[in-house]
């Protein structure tokens, strides 16, 4: 499978590609700066350089699954926020449903289900989140839609809790990279929106109980 993923340099992203690598996937790691790019090829990736801001629908009809894990950041404004987390994923999927790419895996957030619960000063976000999960649940792909608690950099553990109600926690990114690449061949995530924390069962057990 010949999986795009967008927000490769990220945190989450570049965990990702790097799992990815060993895998039989085809990777091709999206990311804005070429200056980048080096890094990822040493995995096994195949960089593309592409913008969120600018139209992406070549680098995403070439694939077979899209993988968006990319954000603006929280040093930068709403209007970047509207840009990337809730535009760039759009076109994303409009780009997909055109060229018949059926697999795609958004990294959404937790509090996406009910932005009016998130802190206010992150409130923006969870509505851009929000409302491309929404765009993305009405859409034809086989969508998966991971919504993980707050993150931080622990080791991963390969250990979650996965369903549509558990509460509110913490979770690794490196777990998160962990799921998404569980998730692209796990068939009964195929539309499906789950939350994601760490826990204490197996990654793949946790995804087939959903």
């Amino acid at each position: 499978m010949r999986v795009l993923v967008i927000g490769a340099n990220g945190k989450v992203g570049r965990q990702v590609v790097a799992l990815l690598g060993p895998t039989h996937h085809e990777v091709l790691a999206m990311v804005r700066d070429p200056a980048q790019a080096s890094a990822l090829e040493a995995t096994g990736a195949r960089a593309v350089v592409a913008d969120l801001e600018e139209d992406v629908t070549d680098v995403v009809s070439e694939t077979d699954a899209v993988v968006f894990t990319a954000g603006s950041g929280g040093s930068t404004g709403g209007d970047k926020t509207l840009l990337v987390d809730l535009w760039g994923a759009i076109k994303t999927i409009r780009a997909a449903e055109a060229a018949g790419v059926k697999r795609y895996l958004m990294v959404s957030a937790i509090h996406a289900a009910d932005p009016d619960q998130g802190r206010p000063a992150i409130r923006h976000y969870m509505v851009a989140k929000a409302l491309a999960d929404e765009r993305l649940e009405q859409s034809t792909l086989d969508y998966a839609i991971l919504r993980p608690g707050r993150l931080n950099d622990g080791p991963g553990t390969g250990l979650i809790r996965a369903g549509e109600d558990i509460g509110y926690g913490e979770i690794s990114r490196a777990d998160v990279a962990r799921t998404i690449v569980a998730t692209l061949e796990c068939e009964n995530t195929i539309r499906r929106t789950f939350c994601i924390l760490a826990g204490e069962t197996p990654i793949g057990e946790a995804l087939a109980r959903l």
